[in-house]
């Protein structure tokens, strides 16, 4: 019998990844295009969606036929994605009408501060599960169909159709088939209802979206169609699982049981805790979304969601110059005792949880005459952790437990620093995984389930953990630097 394999598509903010895992869940070949941001004016924040769907594509047809795989021998595609990112395209020509809008834009802050402020705010929180905020997608359709000629007189016509970056790939890889998204992916937009599982008529109103340029609410774990024979040769490919970048990861620690909290470090930052089958609203600026669908059965999750994490390390590349790669920070961090009093918050697109607010500036604070870049530099590796602190105390006030162990994956968990400082600051145990693309790898189980080649009871068995980090900073210390980082964060808003 020949192996079998899983191939999960990764379509994150600054690329589009394929990964493919053998029938042990071992990664056989990674492949990663990098995908263009485009910034028309501040705080605004754009791709080219057909460069999104074209990179996936390039990337998963170079794997394939790097390897000599054979389609037949492909048990199914996982799809997973960067999350609240906005498409919204013709149906008949399939090119998108606008630019695919950033989860990170803020072009449309105004109207979402005016609408937080007001009854209907409360109204969409209670539905929703999310704080209302520029960041989800809701906002950002109804400026596409405001400021786009025609637009919304053709999405009243039936002649447009949205979707976040998961349903515009399934469109793509289907031969424009399939209009569909998980649950996870629609808990998103701030037009979901998760209580009732349904798009929200009322909401929909609110913001003037027609329904019919949705797409169909679907399980996360499930054959929704196959790819078009034009994509990967004739052989078609069962596309099996969808699943938000954030969802998956969860999904890839195991983290099944209520309490159970991973971190990913990339772009942004995000912390998820698995809160079961029964809806808890947040009282500490957490967002409760819906983790996955399974069977028709609903995982809910409460999330925090830093803005800028590993994105602060492109900056100083990038913007300052001051680093060359972001792996040189991990050194430059330990070449000095401590940050000597500088603190970086890097609110570039505002403060995400626990703060939502939409206006913070980004600043670094505490320079003296003898700060050097080493000092910045760890500064700014040090913010990933502390902004990571203050989600994870809003999670335990709001699950009234104290949380023991954090599982954590993304680019920036590959820099030991930064996992042992997170240690240090949070005082509990942080465990890295041995597969650190845990995005990928939750996706691929959740094909092995809709697939059933494994069970969950069999998939708990595959995780193993590399390296685990136990606090080493003493209580006064760790009060102390808090302490300050709060400060800091208060000197913004």
């Amino acid at each position: 019998m020949s192996k079998k394999y899983i191939l999960a598509l990764d379509q994150g903010t600054t690329s589009s990844r394929a990964i493919l895992f053998d029938d042990n869940f071992d990664i056989v070949g990674i492949e990663q295009s990098e995908t263009k941001q485009i910034f028309p004016k501040p705080g605004w924040v754009e791709q080219n969606a057909i460069e999104i769907y074209e990179t996936q594509v390039y990337v998963a047809r170079k794997l394939l036929a790097k390897l000599s795989i054979n389609n037949n021998d492909i048990i199914g595609i996982g799809i997973t994605n960067q999350r609240e990112t906005t498409i919204v395209w013709d149906k008949n020509t399939g090119v998108p009408v606008y630019n695919a809008i950033v989860w990170q834009d803020k072009r449309t802050a105004e109207c979402c501060e005016k609408l937080r402020n007001s009854e209907f705010g409360n109204y969409v929180n209670d539905k929703t599960g999310l704080v209302v905020d520029a960041y989800f997608s809701a906002s950002k359709i109804q400026w596409i169909l405001d400021n786009v000629d025609n637009a919304r007189q053709k999405a009243e016509n039936g002649e447009l159709l949205f979707g976040t970056v998961d349903t515009w790939l399934v469109w793509n890889l289907s031969g424009k088939k399939l209009h569909v998204t998980d649950y996870s992916n629609a808990s998103r937009t701030m037009l979901f209802d998760i209580h009732n599982l349904d798009w929200d008529e009322k909401i929909l109103e609110y913001f003037n979206i027609p329904k019919q340029i949705l797409p169909k609410v679907l399980n996360s774990s499930k054959i929704y169609g196959k790819t078009a024979k034009q994509i990967f040769g004739n052989n078609q490919i069962d596309i099996a699982a969808i699943l938000g970048d954030q969802q998956a990861s969860m999904f890839g620690h195991n983290c099944f049981n209520l309490g159970d909290v991973k971190n990913t470090y990339g772009t942004g930052c995000f912390m998820l805790m698995n809160i079961g089958e029964k809806f808890a609203k947040s009282k500490s600026g957490l967002v409760t979304t819906i983790a996955w669908g399974i069977e028709n059965k609903i995982t809910y999750a409460l999330e925090g969601s830093v803005f800028v994490a590993g994105a602060v390390i492109q900056w100083l590349r990038d913007k300052l110059k001051i680093i060359e790669t972001a792996q040189e920070t991990e050194e430059i961090a330990l070449s000095v005792k401590s940050s000597e009093g500088v603190y970086f918050v890097p609110a570039f697109a505002g403060l995400g949880a626990p703060y939502w607010d939409m206006n913070a500036k980004a600043a670094i604070h505490g320079i003296t005459g003898a700060t050097n870049y080493k000092h910045i530099v760890r500064a700014a590796v040090e913010s990933m952790a502390l902004q990571t602190k203050d989600v994870l105390e809003a999670m335990q006030k709001d699950a009234n437990a104290k949380i023991n162990v954090l599982n954590v994956d993304g680019g920036a968990a590959a820099n030991n620093f930064l996992l042992q400082f997170q240690a240090d600051i949070l005082n509990i145990e942080v465990l890295k995984p041995k597969i650190l693309e845990s995005t990928a790898l939750g996706v691929a189980f959740m094909v092995a389930i809709s697939t059933k080649f494994k069970t969950l009871d069999e998939i708990l068995k595959i995780r193993k953990i590399e390296k685990k980090f136990t606090p080493k900073m003493k209580e006064t210390e760790r009060n102390f630097v808090y302490s300050q980082w709060l400060k800091a964060v208060d000197r913004v808003r």
